[in-house]
């Protein structure tokens, strides 16, 4: 297993984004892969990170494409990183296998 950062950005679109929003949560909060996921501050460009476990970056695509805020059209950029938190005392939780 390796660990992957997610970054959304989010469209303009925040009525769709808040009428998805409880169906998103819904979705992660279920999927085991999930570690953690948060949105930016609302003092940052409208986003979110998410760390996921998971075999390969395929994987957490396959994930991200069933986000009902994918299927809501309201993410406007996606990457995806292999992550390895080299310090810190969450390190070792995170990379856990």
């Amino acid at each position: 297993m390796s660990t992957f950062a997610v970054i959304y950005t989010y469209t303009d679109d925040t009525d769709t984004r808040m009428q998805a929003r409880p169906k998103h949560r819904d979705y992660l909060a279920a999927l085991p892969e999930l570690v953690v996921a948060g949105a930016w501050s609302p003092s940052e460009p409208a986003g979110g990170l998410l760390i996921f476990r998971a075999a390969d970056k395929s994987a957490v695509q396959k994930l991200l494409d069933a986000d009902p805020y994918a299927e809501a059209g309201v993410i406007a950029n996606v990457e995806i990183r292999e992550w390895v938190p080299p310090l810190g005392p969450a390190a070792a939780a995170i990379t856990q296998e």
